[in-house]
């Protein structure tokens, strides 16, 4: 299978070409971006050389259907709810990594700020969280958030099986820099990020609704979240803490056989005896689940822990892209945590 990549100079647009290069069944056949136009991928970033030494292109979507069978969207907000309609009028196959078809256009418009795409547009994607999510045979993928990923992981098998108060959920959640993309911005300077630790977007992060919106289609019921993210001082990683308290007589037990029902089965959910660490999926597409519960308060706290741009992006990219056509869902992804 062929596919192209717009928006190849992001960091979801590089970890894709790594992640593409190991692929039995894809060709990455052209690149995509603004910047570096007509340079080598390898030229600019030449640790790539021998992996991916194909030129950057200006965006052509004729071109890009003329030559390949797909094409991923690594591109920031607001970039693909244009950029797509193209390939959705001549219905090919799109799997969009940027918050733009994720939602209803009301919701987007509010959260993100930014012109949403078309209600007919919008209406042909199918939001895809690899583990709950039918995709074979579907053209138009809109792949989940990072944040997103790890909450809902973290969540669905509990408010799918009925065992939490749901108006109990309190989330903490905490990225690597590389969540806040490229661009250089005043919280992401090296002197304001390194030795320090900031909370920013408080209850105001645009994938709150993605995750509501989520749970919901598990309990019509479930009501809005309190949500934070804050900033790490490290490269990537996701760590999703969610507080919650127990319905009357559930057991630890039964949290325990929620999540193995969800999960045994799931080659990238590893749900761990002990509380997961970021080091654990640095470098891999997993998701960590553990979770321990304090009898004093009733309260089940429960940590997720992804590679943002891996899990939280590329990774499940590529995942839902195995699904869509049928593979073996694992291909392409066999990569062990870097650890250290």
């Amino acid at each position: 299978m062929k596919v192209s990549i717009v928006g190849i100079t992001g960091y979801s647009g590089l970890e894709l070409v790594k992640i593409l290069n190991n692929h039995k069944k894809v060709e990455l056949v052209s690149i995509h971006a603004t910047k570096e136009v007509g340079r080598r991928l390898s030229d600019v970033y030449p640790y790539l050389a021998g992996v991916c030494d194909l030129k950057i292109e200006y965006f052509d979507a004729q071109e890009i259907i003329e030559k390949a069978d797909l094409v991923f969207f690594a591109t920031p907000s607001g970039v693909a709810s244009s950029l797509a309609e193209e390939f959705v009028q001549a219905d090919f196959p799109i799997i969009d990594l940027s918050g733009d078809h994720r939602l209803p256009a009301d919701v987007y418009q509010e959260w993100y700020k930014k012109s949403p795409a078309k209600k007919m547009i919008l209406n042909k994607f199918t939001y895809a969280l690899s583990e709950y999510t039918d995709v074979k045979g579907k053209k138009f993928i809109a792949n989940p958030g990072c944040y997103a990923t790890a909450t809902e992981l973290a969540m669905i098998p509990l408010v799918a099986a009925g065992l939490i108060e749901t108006d109990s959920i309190i989330v903490d959640a905490k990225s690597g820099l590389t969540g806040a993309g490229k661009a250089l911005s005043e919280s992401s300077h090296f002197v304001n990020v390194h030795d320090n630790y900031m909370t920013y977007k408080l209850n105001h992060h645009q994938h709150i609704p993605e995750i509501v919106q989520t749970l919901q289609a598990f309990d019509a019921d479930m009501p809005e979240i309190q949500f934070s993210t804050s900033l790490l001082p490290v490269n990537r990683g996701i760590m999703a803490t969610v507080y919650c308290k127990l319905k009357k007589d559930v057991a630890v037990s039964d949290i325990a056989s929620a999540f193995a029902k969800a999960y045994d089965d799931k080659p990238f959910v590893r749900v761990q005896e002990n509380l997961p660490e970021l080091h654990n999926v640095i470098g891999s597409n997993f998701t960590d689940i553990g979770f321990a519960y304090n009898e004093k308060t009733n309260v089940m706290t429960v940590i997720s822990v992804i590679d943002n741009l891996l899990k939280g992006a590329s990774g499940q990219a590529v995942q839902n892209l195995n699904l869509m056509q049928g593979w073996d869902e694992t291909e392409g992804l066999h990569m062990t945590p870097s650890y250290l």
